[in-house]
């Protein structure tokens, strides 16, 4: 496959850009049914009727003379360490020097500036600047960009398109949403509003910003796709824009037809580095919340349910008996959280938060912290076929604390010996390590236990939420599943520590 960059689109002087490769399918539509065959699925279909479109536009020079004088240009100067480190136990540097031979001319210079000597120094900070864009949103002088274009600022100024410069204030930054909020001197400042309706797929966007260095560049084009997850985020739900977007334009407006901002540019998907037409915005209705927290409170808090969680797949779907494969469910709840106190069990599949519908784990940590803390919730759940209803109050989430409690430190140890094949495909052994469950210890490469990714070293948990831990107990929950007339078996797996659910199909 070939490889892409999902790259965050500010302008670094002398600093290398963070990029994701990621992988990318083409989807194309055809707009025209042409021949004979298709002439006789147009007679036996329903006429589609395209609603009377405005006459074209003359273009978006008055739109741009609007908004022009509210978009900047984000100068950043800033430091890093020439070179990662990390103290050892001892406090000294550990700057990861060869391990020498004896007698080898560069051994004893190493060891006086590595760890062998003198504990060594830190290393001088880097001094570099950096440059994106942003946008007035008060006439008091409150300013919009993204977190990665200001991260790390020493100083920062922004620049109107008249030339006029302002050293600006950081007022609040968000990692997750890749949001900032800077504040300038000045009364009467030329400021944007966000939209008051959300955009649509295919509505125009005018982009402004500051690409490359040029400063005061518009393009043009549609909205593409909404609801997008690009790798690197931990939050999601961008606009797809093909509006030309290029390093330096992080932080810029993405404007509607009225002048309005429908989004700010984070991100662009591309081979070389460079514009191909996708870039991804934050939508406004996230940024306007966000913006405001920071304006408030120099921060951003958010509700806090305690639960690892993944997406509900066709086959999970099928094993509990649930119609369609959306919402998310638990892997495990956190100890002593918001959702264990409430009885939220593992295996628990949330299908919906205050009524609303969860179409997957994404959309469920969106959700939750969208909501405020120490807010009650209801959840919908999905638990042994049925449909049950949870109340639970939130607290604040503390990112560090929830990332740490997804992680498992410990591993299954290889398997022990008397090994026996199971009915579907695989080679289970009694786990040894205390923590309960059956090992794999061969998979049938024709099973579906192969085709669903399971492996050696793999630990079998439950069946259909029943714990197991020996050949007959697997079996009897196997057959349990059949007796309720399911062809899918949800199974709780563990691979280096980390527990999910797989649906495993019980024929080929």
């Amino acid at each position: 496959m070939r490889s892409s960059i999902i790259k965050r689109t500010s302008r670094w002087l002398g600093a290398s850009a963070l990029a994701l490769m990621v992988g990318i399918g083409g989807v194309s539509t055809a707009y025209v049914i042409t021949g004979q065959a298709a002439n006789a699925q147009v007679q036996n279909a329903a006429q589609i009727i395209v609603p009377d479109a405005a006459a074209p536009h003359a273009g978006f020079a008055d739109l741009v003379a609007a908004v022009k004088p509210a978009v900047v240009s984000i100068l950043v100067e800033a430091e890093e360490s020439a070179q990662r480190v990390q103290r050892g136990p001892n406090g000294q540097f550990d700057f990861n020097f060869p391990d020498l031979p004896d007698g080898h001319p560069f051994k004893d210079f190493f060891n006086q500036f590595g760890q062998g000597g003198g504990g060594g120094q830190a290393p001088a900070p880097r001094h570099y600047m950096a440059a994106g864009s942003g946008f007035v949103i008060s006439g008091d002088g409150y300013v919009v960009t993204n977190n990665h274009v200001v991260e790390d600022a020493t100083k920062v100024t922004v620049v109107f398109d008249d030339g006029t410069e302002k050293v600006a204030t950081i007022v609040g930054t968000d990692k997750r949403t890749d949001l900032a909020v800077l504040k300038i001197d000045g009364t009467d400042l030329p400021f944007v509003s966000f939209e008051d309706e959300p955009s649509r797929i295919g509505d125009w966007v005018v982009a402004v910003g500051n690409p490359f260095g040029l400063g005061g560049t518009v393009t043009v084009g549609v909205i593409s796709g909404s609801g997008r997850n690009i790798g690197g985020s931990n939050y999601g739900d961008f606009l797809q824009i093909d509006a030309a977007v290029n390093t330096g334009n992080s932080g810029g407006p993405a404007f509607n037809t009225k002048g309005q901002v429908v989004g700010v540019n984070t991100a662009i998907y591309s081979p070389n580095g460079g514009n191909v037409g996708i870039a991804f915005a934050i939508p406004a209705s996230t940024v306007k919340t966000i913006v405001q927290q920071l304006i408030d409170s120099g921060s951003v808090t958010r509700g806090y349910l305690g639960v690892s969680i993944q997406d509900v797949t066709r086959d999970i779907a099928d094993g509990v008996g649930l119609t369609a494969a959306k919402g998310a469910i638990v892997r495990e709840p956190v100890a002593d959280g918001p959702a264990e106190k409430a009885g939220i069990k593992s295996g628990d599949i949330i299908t919906a938060v205050d009524g609303d519908q969860i179409d997957d784990a994404l959309d469920l940590s969106r959700t939750i912290a969208g909501k405020k803390p120490d807010s009650t919730v209801e959840l919908t759940i999905w638990r042994d076929g049925a449909e049950t209803k949870l109340s639970v109050k939130l607290q604040v989430l503390n990112e560090a604390a929830a990332d740490a409690a997804d992680q498992n430190q410990d591993k299954p140890v290889p398997p022990a010996p008397l090994p026996s094949k199971s009915s579907v495909g695989l080679t289970l052994v009694p786990n040894g390590d205390g923590n309960g469950g059956l090992l794999i210890q061969d998979v049938d490469p024709e099973s579906p236990a192969a085709q669903k990714g399971f492996a050696v070293g793999d630990a079998i948990l439950e069946v259909n939420n029943t714990p197991v831990a020996t050949l007959d107990e697997f079996e009897a929950a196997i057959d349990a599943v059949k007796a309720k007339g399911l062809n899918t078996a949800l199974i709780k797996a563990s691979r280096d520590g980390e527990a999910r659910f797989v649906g495993l199909p019980l024929s080929k």
